[in-house]
């Protein structure tokens, strides 16, 4: 028998395809009056409540009889093939009259993927962990978030069968993160964090080592001041992060960066001390201090730098009196005898301390050509006496050979 509607026989397949994937679509907790999920590229079937069995019903999408290409209707139901985002709107069914039987919203969207987790402990009492989502759902989600201790010993395994471990604690004011409490810093943890939407789940799991994951707060209140009469010298100071608690067992080393304004290459200087003299500053140049902190046992990371902090070292005492005296006379010198004309005869900048290393190098340089002609003048000198020498070794050798030669026999 032929079925009065064409293509009822694919409507009926593509229709139980349908129920089975709006049946696992509407996952247990994400149930709304009035709002169907389903996923995008699948086959969705809309239910007309209130209409009877058999009874003709209308689908209008946003109060228009205009439906989305290749949508049928089967049994009252309506079938969307082969879904995307657009397909996603407000759907409502009518009575053969036109009345109002049925309104319902229709979200699309995909699965969750693999969620992207980090984690870090600013102190070594508690972590914190953050995650992302790796795949754009289009859908609302929510994330389940807990935690378990591993290795535990055996006494804490028979206090506790199913091991330490419970919900890691996310805070409303902050999505995206949790933080587990009172965790131990010699200890390892496997969190589990599970992206949950309409459509299904999907989780990562992360082992955590509290070693690995340390990294303070940058230090606080940082202070940079000029030292008096010390023209290179910049005093720094700076306060432990109030997120690390003060205990004597588990202390912070500090590394201090430190430029001038005008240059982009930093000097770098490490300590443990909470304070730390800049020795080699430039004279009357502003510069710029930074700060960061790390484990004192070298665990973990170096924290974020702190907020940057200027300062100029003061100048130098005699070199600022020169310059204030050098102005002070020029203009006492403008003042009582004004020039109309410009002066012919040059003026001299030179400074008292350039004239100085100028003839300590002259000094310098006339020394080592002294130096230099002494040497030469020994060494030929040697030279002509060793000459001399040679020439007169053979002559006393034959006055000799004669002395003998005239001896009687």
């Amino acid at each position: 028998m032929r079925s009065p509607i064409p293509g009822l026989g694919r409507v009926m397949v593509l229709l139980t395809a349908a129920l089975a994937s709006a049946s696992l679509a509407v996952s247990e907790g994400w149930e709304e009056e009035g709002v169907q999920y389903g996923q995008v590229g699948t086959d969705v079937t809309l239910s007309c409540t209130g209409a009877r069995d058999g009874s003709p019903v209308q689908w209008r999408r946003a109060g228009a009889a205009a439906l989305p290409e290749g949508s049928a209707i089967c049994d009252g139901a309506l079938v969307l093939p082969h879904t995307s985002l657009a397909t996603a709107g407000t759907y409502s069914c009518h009575g053969e009259d036109g009345s109002l039987l049925h309104t319902m919203s229709l979200q699309l969207g995909h699965l969750p993927g693999v969620p992207f987790v980090s984690c870090r402990a600013s102190d070594y009492e508690n972590f914190s962990c953050s995650w992302t989502s790796s795949v754009e759902t289009f859908l609302p989600t929510r994330y389940i978030t807990t935690y378990r201790k591993k290795s535990l010993s055996g006494e804490e395994k028979r206090r506790n069968k199913n091991g330490h471990g419970g919900p890691c604690l996310q805070n409303p004011s902050r999505p995206g993160t949790c933080t587990v409490h009172g965790s131990e810093f010699w200890s390892s943890y496997r969190l589990n964090i599970t992206e949950v939407n309409p459509l299904g789940s999907s989780y990562r799991l992360l082992d955590i080592t509290m070693q690995a994951i340390i990294k303070p707060d940058p230090p606080e209140g940082l202070v940079v001041e000029p030292i008096p009469l010390a023209p290179r010298r910049l005093h720094v100071s700076w306060k432990y992060p109030s997120s690390w608690p003060k205990e004597p067992h588990f202390q912070l080393r500090f590394r201090l960066q430190y430029r001038p304004v005008i240059h982009r290459s930093w000097s770098v200087v490490e300590t443990v001390n909470l304070s730390e003299v800049i020795t080699d500053a430039f004279t009357g140049l502003e510069h710029v201090v930074q700060v960061s902190a790390k484990d004192f046992l070298d665990a973990g990371n170096w924290s974020e730098w702190s907020a940057e902090v200027r300062a100029t070292p003061v100048r130098d005492p005699a070199t600022t009196m020169r310059d204030e005296t050098t102005t002070f006379a020029a203009l006492e010198s403008l003042a009582e005898e004004p020039s109309q004309a410009a002066n012919p005869e040059p003026i001299n900048r030179s400074d008292p301390l350039e004239k100085t290393a100028v003839l300590v190098s002259l000094g310098i340089f006339a020394f080592f050509v002294l130096a230099a002609v002494l040497v030469i003048t020994v060494l030929i000198w040697l030279r002509v006496r060793k000459h001399v020498k040679d020439e007169t070794k053979p002559h006393n050798f034959l006055v000799a050979a004669t002395h003998l030669k005239v001896l009687p026999s």
